[in-house]
């Protein structure tokens, strides 16, 4: 079956305004939800009732209030009164304090120095893969990996990664051939490709030496 390769071009119409800021950006992402406080203790109280094994029902009637209340608290959608809290608080057994805790920490960020990337075994380091992780995220609905992958002078093809979600690469030095699925893309600086990760794919010859990316994986994160 013939891909489709979708080629994307700047223009007015593509760019996203953000009123708050004045300016222009390309990304269409939705802005972040005003109800971050909000969002954060529902998804505290949640985590809490399952590990107590509690259905909503349970809760709710323990902490005297309706489902469709504890419901909307645990989606974040409405600002429950600091006496509700507390009812929810003593039927779970913590502290009300610790209802908000995950606020404090939930926007976590990663920082990684020039070459002090950590360096990853994976299967391609067997053949002259190098990849060191770039940074890491320990929440969200969504897993993103950024690796540094360097093509050493003794590298080999390999071509049958596959893993769950979307991969983004972007040329950074050299040239490579890479493959997914059945096509393959010449790859040189300042190119780029995404694709579904869950194809086979890989470099498939390198065509210079000193070849560097960018490979960005992203894939949902699944709960424990």
């Amino acid at each position: 079956m013939a891909q489709r390769i979708t080629k994307i071009t700047d223009s007015p119409d593509s760019l996203q305004t953000d009123p708050s800021a004045g300016t222009l950006t390309g990304s269409t992402a939705p802005t972040a939800p005003d109800r971050d406080l909000e969002r954060a203790l529902g998804n505290r109280i949640r985590a809490i009732r399952r590990q107590h094994d509690l259905s909503i029902s349970d809760l709710a009637s323990a902490a005297g209030i309706s489902n469709g209340m504890l419901s909307k608290i645990e989606n974040g959608g409405i600002s429950p009164s600091l006496s509700t809290l507390q009812s929810i608080s003593q039927v779970l057994q913590v502290p009300l304090s610790s209802l908000f805790a995950s606020f404090e920490d939930r926007q976590d960020s990663s920082f990684v120095r020039a070459g002090q990337g950590l360096t990853i075994e994976r299967r391609g380091t067997k053949v002259g893969h190098v990849y060191q992780l770039l940074g890491h995220a320990l929440r969200g609905d969504v897993v993103v990996e950024p690796y540094l992958i360097t093509l050493q002078e003794n590298a080999a093809p390999h071509t049958s990664f596959s893993h769950a979600g979307v991969e983004f690469i972007h040329m950074l030095e050299g040239e490579v051939l890479y493959r997914h699925g059945s096509e393959t893309y010449r790859l040189r600086e300042g190119d780029s490709l995404m694709f579904d990760s869950s194809a086979l794919h890989g470099p498939e010859e390198m065509v210079s030496a000193g070849t560097r990316y960018l490979s960005i994986i992203v894939y949902p994160r699944t709960e424990p």
